[in-house]
């Protein structure tokens, strides 16, 4: 349904500020490489499918991205106000990170069909986060209040705000935040 509206959340390309716990093990330069690799991926897979509406929200704010790149701005805000502040302006909303490689549009239609029947959706990720959120027009007030980020508590935690909505939780993906992920990455193709 084109009321829907997928949001793919990224950092500008600029080396030595993406996927900055990879860089720690591969270089600045790997990191940034797999980091528009991955970008430019999604929106090949995901930018021009008919079933939603497409945004690229960008950080920081104003950053000079590739010509022909205009992504929305995520504004200011620890993570969870900024997916909040993406998320509330729609009715129907997908956000998904840049990191996920095996993500593609048939997790993205999964996703906007379990919002026909929950309040939220959750695509789960093996270190205890999550790759893609996404929410129908219930919503709690505060759906990221007290998360610890980066951690293996982050979908518990904003699960525990959802106490009170039907959530749906949709397959297990490996996102790549270390060398051993981008490894295993490499290992399964």
């Amino acid at each position: 349904m084109k009321g829907d509206t997928l949001i793919l959340f990224a950092r500008a390309p600029r080396l030595g500020t993406v996927k900055r716990r990879l860089a720690r093990e591969t270089g600045d330069m790997a990191a940034l490489r797999f980091h528009r690799g991955q970008v430019a991926r999604l929106i090949r897979r995901l930018g021009h499918d008919r079933r939603w509406r497409f945004i690229l929200a960008g950080t920081p704010d104003g950053a000079r991205w590739h010509p022909g790149v205009a992504p929305h701005p995520q504004g200011r805000g620890d993570l969870g106000e900024r997916m909040a502040r993406a998320l509330g302006r729609h009715r129907r909303a997908v956000l998904i990170g840049s990191d996920i490689p095996a993500l593609d549009a048939t997790d993205i239609a999964a996703a906007f069909r379990a919002l026909g029947r929950a309040d939220a959706v959750f695509g789960p990720s093996e270190d205890g986060g999550y790759w893609l959120v996404g929410f129908g027009p219930r919503r709690p007030e505060a759906p990221f209040a007290r998360v610890r980020w980066s951690s293996e508590h982050a979908l518990a935690d904003t699960l525990a705000n959802f106490s009170c909505h039907r959530v749906a939780l949709l397959r297990r993906l490996r996102d790549v935040d270390t060398a051993s992920d981008l490894r295993e990455l490499r290992r399964q193709r």
